[in-house]
């Protein structure tokens, strides 16, 4: 029963055609109506929007003071070059964020001040990003339990051995053993 009501609960029962509709891309009312108000919101003609305000806005950041240090650092460029906080941006613009690790390559689409929730974010912006590596792939560094205090020799040696360094700590101790 609750697959056949929407996610509000008013009881109203899905038609075949509300699944057609959204599987042709149109957004549903909720989401049309917050891109309608980000967009009331976002600059009028021949404004701009600062790029640390934007990445904040579109969720690429998690505050803006977040996204100012990073455009300081150089941790974002427009087109390739370096950028400060305020630089405007234009549609078209792509940004380069790298954080994390990662890059993140958008190409902006909308220009909006607010920030918005992440299904309106999305639709401003276009995602060039190559895919994150597989978890699998990223070694988690040595998790231990809270109060266990410092390693010792031999949970070093256990660590090194289960990420594959056991040859790197055995070569040091052969060459000291040397005369």
């Amino acid at each position: 029963m609750a697959s056949e009501q929407d996610e509000g609960g008013s009881g109203r029962v899905a038609s075949p055609q509300d699944g057609a509709a959204e599987a042709a891309g149109a957004p549903d009312p909720k989401t049309a109506a917050a891109i309608a108000a980000a967009e009331a919101a976002g600059p009028q003609n021949g404004e701009s929007v600062r790029v640390d305000s934007w990445i904040w806005a579109v969720r690429l950041i998690k505050t803006r003071s977040l996204g100012a240090t990073a455009c300081r650092g150089g941790h974002v460029r427009v087109n390739g070059e370096r950028v400060k906080p305020a630089y405007s941006l234009r549609v078209g613009d792509e940004v380069r964020l790298r954080q994390e690790g990662r890059e993140r390559i958008v190409v902006v689409k909308r220009l909006i001040r607010k920030r918005v929730g992440a299904p309106v974010a999305v639709q401003c912006y276009v995602d060039n990003s190559p895919p994150p590596p597989p978890r699998e792939a990223v070694a988690p560094a040595g998790v231990r339990d809270r109060g266990t205090g410092r390693p010792t020799k031999r949970d070093r040696r256990e660590m090194e051995r289960l990420r594959g360094l056991e040859g790197l700590s055995s070569s040091r101790r052969s060459a000291e053993t040397r005369p």
